[in-house]
């Protein structure tokens, strides 16, 4: 897979414009490292924008420090994904970002929304909190799920090349808020956010507008790349701890065939250690992938005497510097990280 060209169209974009930054910039705030990445592509050569949740910090758990409420008062545009993903900025956006367009890109048009997975091989979704649910009878009903996932993968890719917008009322109240790991949801927020910025400054709008392009046109790409690069390696089957990627499993068909719910800062005792290694022997997983931060030594031990190798996946690039460049770097990295293991 080659990346490198990812980046540059903007940035000769904004270059070909105009080389000194705009004396008006809008003040903007972006809640989380996905997102803000599109917004600073988007605003190169104008201004950068504001990050709320910086470094590896979750949104899941964030506290709002002084320097963001500061932000937020000072801001007139703030993105954020929406209630399901960013619950600690709902009560600051009405107390503080007044006078401030805010944006929920959940709610962008022609964005694929998918329902929360639990049941069978996936673990309840609590955000962060450990589920000490038994596997019961998740194993006998790992042939329906695998089905079901099949069907869902082709009905999903059809709609997201197709363009539709998915019904958004789900029978059961919530859905999954990754939506930027299906990059075209991040074409569809992009242009969400061109759109917002244009209205909010209508004296750099050429600028926007041709960096919106460059951007649209660097996603193609990447989605491009990473379908050939994931092929080969799409029908193996492999076990995440949070189940965060099905809109990259259904983009690119890839098998996620369970998730393994723990709270990353406590390690599971030995009872539910032996539920996870049950688990992964269950799945035949060819693959385990935690996340940055959980400890490496758990994935080991959960993987032992079983044929799972073991790797990392980082879908909010809690590991990368924040900037245009991260949201090619995250899905890029997401790619390789599945390629090597899958591939051993």
């Amino acid at each position: 897979m080659t990346f490198s060209r990812l980046g540059l169209a903007a940035s000769t974009a904004a270059l070909l414009l105009t080389p000194t930054l705009a004396l008006a910039a809008p003040q903007v705030v972006v809640s989380i490292k996905p997102i803000h990445s599109l917004v600073a592509a988007i605003m190169q050569g104008v201004g950068e924008p504001a990050l709320i949740v910086e470094g590896a910090a979750s949104p899941h758990t964030y506290s709002l420090k002084p320097s963001n409420a500061r932000a937020l008062e000072n801001a007139d545009v703030v993105f954020w994904v929406g209630h399901g993903l960013e619950a600690f900025l709902e009560k600051p956006l009405e107390a503080l970002a007044g006078k401030a367009t805010v944006v929920e890109l959940e709610e962008a048009p022609g964005l694929v929304r998918l329902p929360f997975r639990e049941g069978g091989a996936f673990e309840a979704h609590d955000h962060g909190d450990e589920a000490d649910h038994a596997d019961g009878d998740e194993h006998a009903a790992h042939d329906d799920h695998d089905a079901h996932a099949d069907h869902a993968a082709e009905d999903h890719a059809a709609e997201a090349h197709a363009g539709e917008e998915h019904d958004h009322d789900h029978e059961d109240g919530g859905f999954d808020m990754h939506l930027w790991l299906d990059p075209m949801n991040a074409k569809a927020m992009a242009k969400q956010i061109e759109e917002t910025l244009v209205a909010a400054d209508p004296a750099n709008a050429a600028r926007y507008k041709a960096n919106g392009l460059a951007l649209a046109q660097e996603i193609d790409t990447l989605d491009e790349d990473i379908a050939t690069a994931i092929a080969p390696v799409a029908d193996k089957p492999f076990v995440v701890f949070h189940d965060a990627y099905q809109y990259f499993e259904n983009r690119y068909k890839v098998r996620v065939a369970g998730s393994i719910t723990v709270s990353p800062e406590t390690m599971p005792g030995a009872e539910r250690i032996a539920e996870i290694h049950g688990k992964v022997k269950a799945l035949k997983a060819a693959c385990v992938f935690a996340e940055p931060q959980f400890e490496p030594k758990l994935v080991s031990v959960v993987t032992e005497g079983t044929d799972a190798k073991a790797g990392t996946l980082d879908p909010e690039g809690g590991a990368l510097e924040a900037g245009p460049a991260l949201y090619p770097e995250l899905m890029h990295n997401l790619a390789k990280s599945l390629t090597d293991c899958l591939s051993r």
